[in-house]
């Protein structure tokens, strides 16, 4: 980072120079809760399966932003009056868009409280944060819930095509190296515009409107849906499980993570609201704290964690299989003493596998993806005689009306020694 004039400068190899106004903005960079992005991975546990998707939600708010200032300029080249406090709004808004993210992202996301995304702790975090710096945040908090009256501005944050999905498809397909995920983030920018407080598309735009809603299904496929990764999220989940249940059961394991001991030793829910510990506690942690306490972990004395635990930093990782169809109950059923078999044969004592059931090791589950979804949410192409018309039926976007359905995929977690081919009726 450097400093020029106006601004401060980030080099960022997917963009280019990103430019930071000073004031507020930056003001915003440097608090804790936005630095704690520097410490979380955007892919999660990608990096299993891809070794340079080592990328940050830092990374990623910053490139979110410098995509959303440019966009908002060539708006304002066209010849939508846009306020300089509304460019700063909503520059704040898609800067802390993620804010609420926990450890690796999405894959703890359900896993420490009930009822909860990381959406509803942003909003916490940017009340905050709006305290903090005397209300200058209360129209980009409008424009982040869609209560402002320019919608057009909401939807450069969180809509079919809104800046976060620009940026973190062509930065997850950079880092990961999968070059299906590249798209023309210029080009799309560029026909960008604003047609009676919507955004909309220019016509010229459509073929790389295309483009990016491919690319966003392969990436799904091929990266965010991987069958590894899914194997790790699993992996992870039965872990922390198992130490809730030791927690339960009076022999808590040491947690050298006071905010990740927190939400393991607390039934913690966020249906009616965020309490300021349960912010407190959350921001406090990232990816380290997840790591620490599986290094810690894989010397505890209950067999089960340790084993896990040991399995997942030496990337011993369980499988998962797609089937044709979602895994019947007969068929989990049937699974069971095949995988209480391998726990044993991973030198968990036998009273130990005897009375933790094998679920711990054993999902199953459904993963979907739809590339894009045009119910309620839809692109619309600005036609040449001035009318707009949604994308999937623009003339040339035809095939793109197939895209908007969504690929369900049945799925089975499971141990790698199990050939789950056996267990198929």
């Amino acid at each position: 980072m450097t400093t020029t004039g106006q601004y401060k400068l980030f080099n960022d190899p997917v963009h280019g120079f990103i430019h930071i106004p000073k004031g507020i903005l930056v003001d915003l960079i440097d608090h804790p809760y936005v630095q704690r992005l520097r410490r979380i991975r955007q892919l999660g546990l990608g990096y299993l399966v891809y070794p340079t998707a080592e990328h940050s939600r830092f990374s990623h708010a910053l490139g979110a932003m410098e995509l959303c200032q440019r966009v908002l300029q060539n708006i304002r080249q066209k010849g939508t009056d846009i306020s300089d406090e509304e460019v700063e709004s909503t520059l704040i808004a898609i800067l802390l868009h993620d804010v609420g993210h926990g450890p690796l992202s999405h894959t703890l996301e359900h896993s420490l409280i009930d009822h909860f995304d990381h959406e509803m702790m942003s909003t916490k975090i940017m009340a905050a944060l709006n305290d903090h710096f005397d209300g200058r945040l209360t129209t980009a908090i409008a424009i982040f819930e869609n209560t402002y009256p320019r919608t057009f501005l909401h939807q450069l944050i969180s809509s079919q095509l809104d800046m976060d999905r620009l940026d973190y498809l062509r930065r997850d397909s950079f880092f990961t190296g999968v070059s299906e995920g590249a798209i023309g983030v210029p080009r799309i920018i560029e026909t960008l515009r604003v047609h009676n407080e919507q955004l909309v598309l220019e016509k010229k735009g459509i073929y790389s409107v295309e483009n990016f809603i491919l690319s966003r299904r392969f990436m799904y496929l091929q990266v965010y849906l991987h069958k590894t990764v899914l194997a790790a999220d699993a992996h992870i989940r039965g872990i922390l499980r198992r130490v809730k249940e030791l927690y339960e059961l009076g022999q808590p394991p040491s947690v050298p993570s006071p905010g990740l001991s927190y939400f393991l030793s607390h039934a913690t829910a966020a249906e009616k609201g965020i309490s300021d510990e349960m912010m407190a506690q959350y921001t406090s942690m990232d990816d380290h704290d997840l790591y620490a306490c599986l290094k810690a972990w894989q010397h505890s004395d209950d067999a089960l964690l340790r084993v896990l635990s040991q399995r997942f930093l030496t990337r011993k990782l369980l499988r998962t299989t797609f089937l044709d169809h979602p895994a019947s109950d007969t068929m989990m059923d049937a699974l069971e003493s095949p995988t209480s078999s391998i726990l044993k044969e991973w030198g968990i004592p036998n009273d130990t596998v005897d009375v933790a059931p094998p679920s711990y090791v054993l999902h199953r589950d459904m993963s979907t993806t739809e590339a894009y979804h045009h119910r309620g949410q839809d692109i619309m192409v600005l036609q040449e005689n001035g009318e707009i018309e949604e994308f999937s039926k623009a003339s040339d976007a035809q095939h793109i009306a197939a895209l908007s359905q969504p690929i369900r995929r049945p799925y089975v977690v499971h141990p790698k020694e199990i050939q789950i081919d056996d267990f198929l009726s």
